[in-house]
């Protein structure tokens, strides 16, 4: 069982989704990871959002004019990004086996929202190999995640960025950039990391 599904019991993607559409209401940017994505691929660049959820990420980059695809385990969540974005294409899948044969290879791969601090015990390597294999050469994975209590939905951390790194190696993915949060700012050891890795092209 993934840490979310054990954190997430109880709460709907309905109830999840309207925590963002109250902050987007209120003028809050709940768009960062989103725009950020921006800087690494252009306009029309395919995009698989992994550990989607509700969809907020690739529902904007698609009204941006990115070539999305979505990819979750929790139903809940995925009927709410259905229900927002019929047009793209949504998968119930887990991480750690994850194929997608129908799909053709991406130029990013964004997981936002914690998602690999939440993943499975002992899954993480497999999962950033699993994503790895779906990228078109020198294509990028950007993920961000908390590194101490204060920036987790869980009580302790799962992986450091040693780790996590580590993970990307194996995958075939070397570091390019590391920033301190979705807005771009630079990374000084607070808590929170946004990391891009990028495969090698093909020689």
């Amino acid at each position: 069982m993934t840490r979310w599904k054990e954190i997430s019991r109880g709460r709907s993607g309905s109830e999840y989704a309207a925590r963002f559409d109250q902050l987007a209401a209120s003028g809050a940017d709940v768009h960062g990871e989103a725009h950020l994505v921006t800087a690494f691929a252009p306009t029309g660049a395919r995009v698989l959002d992994a550990g989607c959820g509700t969809g907020r990420v690739a529902l904007r980059l698609a009204e941006l004019g990115y070539d999305c695809a979505g990819v979750d385990l929790d139903p809940s969540m995925l009927a709410v990004a259905r229900s927002r974005g019929p047009e793209i294409p949504w998968y119930e899948r887990d991480l750690a086996s994850l194929t997608l044969p129908d799909e053709a290879p991406f130029d990013l791969i964004v997981a936002a929202g914690n998602v690999m601090p939440l993943l499975a015990e002992g899954t993480g390597p497999a999962v950033v190999a699993n994503l790895a294999a779906l990228l078109v050469p020198a294509g990028a994975l950007i993920t961000g995640f908390g590194l101490d209590a204060a920036h987790l939905p869980i009580p302790e951390p799962t992986v450091d960025l040693p780790g996590y790194d580590a993970w990307c190696t194996a995958g075939g993915l070397t570091l390019e950039q590391r920033l301190g949060a979705w807005d771009g700012q630079p990374y000084d050891e607070n808590g929170y990391a946004v990391s891009i890795h990028r495969l090698a092209p093909k020689d």
